[in-house]
Order: structure tokens, then sequence, then C-alpha cells
């Protein structure tokens, strides 16, 4: 990720309660905490205060999690926020805690990692913008309770909103275990375009190296897909 200027930027989605603030240097991109807040769920930058909450939203049913590795345990899962939360600070990743707002109850995780700023030539229009050019929405996962609830629908629209409409992103892709057929329908509902197969990608939870397919949803596509998850907390309510 190459940044050459200094900026700062500071917005608010239309949809969600959001404060996001980029602070840009000459080498690096800190991301300040980020609280997206919707109807069922409000996605909460992750901390370590978390750990205890996030164990037990992962051992309600570990055999959910065939084609994700989820911590199990409170170092394992201490590391796994470790890494997130290093990843925050080197200008990477935005990770969150996803909170059920009715109960305040952690029911799982998700992130923003992969940031791009691309490098705009001089004088271009987008070369003043402060947002993100690209980004993968990943590392999600839910408790059992939390399954065939709104949460994954509006964590998905809150984060879609926060990347077009706040970052002016260009393109948001995702990327899933070929075989996570769940997975697969999930995104496929909700309008995100399959890209192909990355062959031997990444490292699956089954130790062998996995293929992803990928998916992904472009500027010009959000609105439709914005209507499609909008309709879709209709109906799971």
């Amino acid at each position: 990720m190459e940044i050459h200027r200094p900026a700062r930027f500071l917005a608010r989605d239309g949809g969600a309660s959001a404060r996001a603030e980029l602070i840009v240097t000459d080498t690096t991109l800190v991301i300040a905490p980020t609280i997206l807040t919707g109807r069922f769920v409000r996605l909460e930058p992750l901390a370590h205060t978390h750990i205890p909450a996030l164990v037990a939203a992962a051992r309600e049913d570990p055999e959910l999690y065939r084609w994700t590795s989820i911590p199990q345990g409170v170092m394992e899962m201490a590391q796994y926020v470790d890494t997130a939360l290093g990843w925050r600070e080197a200008g990477t990743a935005l990770p969150f805690a996803t909170v059920r707002a009715e109960d305040d109850t952690v029911v799982g995780s998700t992130r923003f990692f992969l940031l791009e700023r691309w490098t705009w030539p001089a004088g271009h229009p987008d070369a003043r913008r402060s947002g993100f050019d690209g980004c993968e929405i990943g590392y999600t996962w839910l408790s059992a309770s939390a399954l065939r609830t709104p949460a994954n629908t509006e964590a998905k629209l809150l984060m879609l909103a926060h990347a077009f409409e706040a970052w002016g992103a260009h393109r948001v892709c995702f990327h899933t275990d070929v075989r996570n057929e769940r997975s697969r329908a999930a995104l496929e509902r909700i309008g995100a375009q399959f890209e192909g197969i990355l062959r031997a990608h990444r490292l699956a939870a089954d130790l062998i190296p996995r293929d992803s397919a990928r998916y992904s949803i472009l500027a010009g596509e959000w609105p439709l897909v914005k209507t499609r998850l909008q309709d879709l907390l209709t109906t799971q309510r």
C-alpha cells in the first residue's frame, strides 16, 4: 500500500451510526476505531476485553466451523485478537466484534482487511480522496445462536455501506473455501459476483492448501446490493 501525502478523513454513514478517522502519514495509514450500529447488531472495534465473550460464542457449536479456523480456548482467542489488532495498527485491517443489539451479547467477529490505497497520478480526481480504493471483507464467523437471524445480513449492510459510502471504495471482495457451499450461497444471494477459483490460495481449516472462490461487489453494483440486503432484513425480522 503506497501513501504519499498527509490527509485526514472523517465521515459518517447515511444508513448507520458510524465514525471513522483515517490519519495518513507518508509511510503508514492508522485507522482509528470505528463503530457501525444497526437495529440488530453493533460492530464494535475488536479489543482484548471481547476475548471471554468470543470464546463463549465460538464454543456454542464448534462443528459449525468446518471451513474456518475459530479459536476455542482463551489463549488461542487472545492470539487471534492480537493478530487482528496488529493488522489494525499496521493500517491493513479494521476488525470488529459483532454484538447483538438487544442484549449486548458478543455473537462473533468480522473485519475489513487487505485495505488498498491506489497510486493515482497527480491531478486525477481520485488522487484527492482519503478513503480506500479496495478492500476485502472476511474472517467472518457467528455463534450458533446468531445463525438464521438478521445478524450477518445487517453486518454486511453496515460494512458495505461504510466501504462504498464513507470510504468511496471502488471494489469490495470476498474469498471463501470453494467447498463452503453455505458461504458461497450467502454471497450470491446478496448479489456478489463470482469471479473464479484461486487454486491453492490460502491454508484451509483442515490444514491443506485450499482453493478459494472469489466474489466481488463494485461501486456501481452497490445500490442494487444495498436494496437486496435491506429487503432480506425485512424478511428476516
